[in-house]
């Protein structure tokens, strides 16, 4: 089964490694320089032009992790991750 980040972007179940909301996440320095350190590397992807609400942490096609940015809260990912689990 895939998640759907918004904007037509779609990951695999099984590539996703978590999913967090930025507001909690970001207050933490390693999560900061995390994602900093991800953006310098080409790691990121925004999913859409709204302000972004949480991150998604999967591995690419390569198996290397990449960020995405999405103005969904990690709650409605959490929740679709469940519903897409028993179907």
């Amino acid at each position: 089964m895939y998640l759907h980040l918004g904007q037509n972007i779609m990951v695999r179940n099984q590539d996703v490694i978590g999913i967090f909301d930025l507001d909690n996440t970001t207050w933490s320095f390693r999560t900061r320089r995390f994602l900093e350190r991800a953006e310098q590397e080409g790691r990121v992807a925004a999913v859409g032009e709204d302000l972004p609400r949480s991150f998604v942490l999967a591995n690419d096609q390569e198996g290397r992790p990449s960020v995405y940015l999405t103005a969904l809260s990690s709650a409605a990912l959490s929740a679709r991750v469940e519903r897409n689990s028993f179907e």
